[in-house]
């Protein structure tokens, strides 16, 4: 299993993202059998977890229910300082942690505290959210915070981070990251915090959208910061079992919200699906070279490939869909220069490398 140093933590650079657990559109299982996966992917190695992202979707980059979903949430339910939808991610993940015994490994809870509307930026209100997060996951101390906050327009973010920062160095807070900041205002913050300070960024990242490639990545090295990318996979579309299936109705209802959100980013921003479909094709030949690695694993072996990239996020249906021994397929193998130049040849006749004026830089898509 490949590791990489993230903060004072010795981390796996597959981790397990909880989003399912933000709501039943990924579907749902008991909370038994939920814990159960976590013990199961803990014995596998993956200790590291992600709680669930809040969505905070542009309209112009959604279908409609899932702007509904979030003005109903956002708008209507939001309630300072907490502005995040995790659904039970935090409190499962505490209670799961916990009843590990001693000689369990150490598992890593990463949380975020995602600010979408104007909030008092004053030491109370930053240290009301992250004591919320101490006792929904049950600790005296989070291992990383991931901050995201919506409106560039106010600077807010800079002076929320400094007290963030306080809190870390009076010890409640292992490690501090970002959470869809683009590349301007991650150098501006690294810049104003100091060295070290800011150890990741979490953004999309994967074959299809390569905007990390445009700048952030120079930033990252730049301040010695890692990504920990999710939509990797685009929703599960990377996959063996979307290859040679026809274009599906986003409106059918057989998709999750995520794979609603990335079958627009196919087939609007980045190409069609035929061109997709090529790329699919051309994954699964790769795949073939090295021991019958899966689309997955291909899609995920090349954003690994990258040293900007701490970890690759990896969401999980825990109790319904899981793909633990896949997954692990990913450290047996690295692309080679002829993988690489069979994958650029499909991506050259994509508009993937436009897509940061397009869409715009990291995380301009929920904004």
């Amino acid at each position: 299993m490949e590791t990489v140093h993230l903060g004072p933590f010795v981390v796996p650079r597959i981790w397990t993202g909880l989003w399912q657990l933000s709501g039943n559109a990924w579907g749902s299982a008991p909370v038994s059998k939920i814990r159960e996966a976590m013990k199961r992917h803990v014995d596998m190695g993956y200790t590291a977890f992600d709680m669930a992202s809040g969505r905070t979707f542009s309209i112009a980059h959604v279908y409609l229910i899932d702007w509904i979903i979030y003005f109903i949430y956002v708008r209507v339910t939001y309630r300072p300082p907490q502005a995040d939808h995790y659904g039970s991610a935090e409190i499962i993940f505490g209670q799961f942690r916990n009843s590990l015994s001693s000689e369990s490994p150490r598992v890593i809870g990463a949380t975020k505290w995602c600010v979408f509307r104007d909030i008092t930026v004053d030491r109370e209100t930053v240290k009301a959210a992250v004591s919320e997060r101490l006792e929904r996951m049950q600790t005296d101390r989070l291992d990383l915070l991931q901050f995201h906050w919506q409106d560039y327009t106010s600077k807010g973010y800079l002076e929320t981070l400094e007290m963030l920062h306080d809190l870390q160095i009076e010890g409640v807070i292992s490690s501090l990251g970002l959470c869809n900041f683009d590349t301007i205002r991650m150098d501006e913050i690294c810049t104003q915090l100091g060295p070290g300070v800011i150890v990741s960024n979490q953004v999309q990242f994967s074959v299809i959208d390569t905007r990390p490639l445009h700048g952030m990545s120079d930033v990252c090295e730049k301040h010695d910061v890692k990504l920990l990318t999710y939509g990797t996979l685009c929703g599960g579309f990377l996959s063996d079992d979307w290859l040679g299936k026809p274009v599906p109705d986003p409106y059918s209802g057989t998709l999750t919200p995520s794979q609603r959100k990335y079958l627009d980013m196919i087939v609007n921003a980045w190409g069609d699906w035929e061109l997709f479909q090529s790329l699919l094709r051309v994954l699964r030949d790769v795949g073939a070279r090295h021991g019958a690695a899966s689309i997955s694993n291909v899609a995920v072996r090349w954003v690994l490939d990258h040293p900007f990239v701490g970890a690759v996020l990896i969401g999980a249906r825990l109790g319904i869909s899981e793909h633990i021994e896949d997954n692990y397929r990913v450290y047996g193998f690295s692309l080679t220069a002829e993988d690489n130049r069979d994958i650029e040849a499909v991506l050259d006749r994509s508009s993937g490398r436009r897509m940061v004026t397009t869409v715009g830089d990291c995380g301009a898509e929920y904004r």
